[in-house]
Parts: C-alpha cells; structure tokens; sequence
C-alpha cells in the first residue's frame, strides 16, 4: 500500500466510527466476564469481526466514493457476522440478557449507520440506474 501513510486524516471521522468503537469498549467489559475457553473461541471470533469492522469503517473513511461503497458493503456483511456470534454466545448464556439486549442496539444504530452512508452515496454516485430496470 505505498502511498497510503501520505493520505491525510479526514478532518473529522463519520460519526458511525465513534458509535463503533463505544460499541467495543461495551464488547470489552462483555468479553472479559467470558469463560477462559469461551474466551478464546468465540469470544475471540466476536472480537476479530470487531476489530474487522472498525477497520474497514476506517479505511472506507479514506476512499473516493466508487471504492467507499464497495467496502462498506464488506464493512455491513462483517457486521452481519459479529451480529451472528453475538447471538450464539447469548443463546450459550455468555452474555447477560440485558446487556446482549443493550449490545444488539447498539449493533443495529450502526447497520443503520452503515446502511444510510452507502446508500447516500450510490444515490449521488449512481444517479443514472436510479428508477431504471435491467436494461
């Protein structure tokens, strides 16, 4: 990736990453109540689709708009997966009802998120397939 670390920061990140990263803060304090196998399976599964999101949140941050929705359509199927293994660690009772309740909230205010930024770009990128069928 030459050329990447001259990329300036955007002046201001997207919202939806500092909605992300209090979503993991939350994760952490989950994760380490996890016991120590659950931990290190798929508590380690959860962190990684974290981390993975966070990432390409970021990254999508840096983009020209082509490019962003592509990613961001990556960025909403990994959070799909991170929504999956949550799931599955509260139905195998490693987390709390009430904070797997408060965790999916905040899982979903970012889908949303996610979901409004690329749609607003593809409808200013996309204009022309706007209200047209396959052709």
């Amino acid at each position: 990736m030459t050329g990447f670390s001259k990329i300036p920061p955007p002046p201001t990140l997207p919202v939806v990453i500092q909605k992300e990263k209090e979503a993991y803060q939350f994760w952490l304090a989950l994760h380490r109540n996890f016991p120590k196998i659950e931990r290190f399976s798929i508590g380690q599964k959860i962190e990684q689709s974290y981390l993975a999101v966070l990432e390409l949140t970021f990254t999508a941050a840096y983009l020209p708009p082509d490019q962003k929705i592509i990613l961001l359509g990556k960025t909403i199927s990994q959070l799909d997966i991170l929504k999956f293994f949550a799931q599955l660690a509260w139905e195998s009772k490693l987390i709390p009802t009430d904070k797997f309740t408060e965790l999916s909230t905040r899982l979903e205010e970012i889908g949303r998120m996610l979901g409004g930024w690329r749609k607003g770009l593809q409808s200013k990128t996309l204009p022309q397939n706007s209200g047209r069928g396959n052709q």
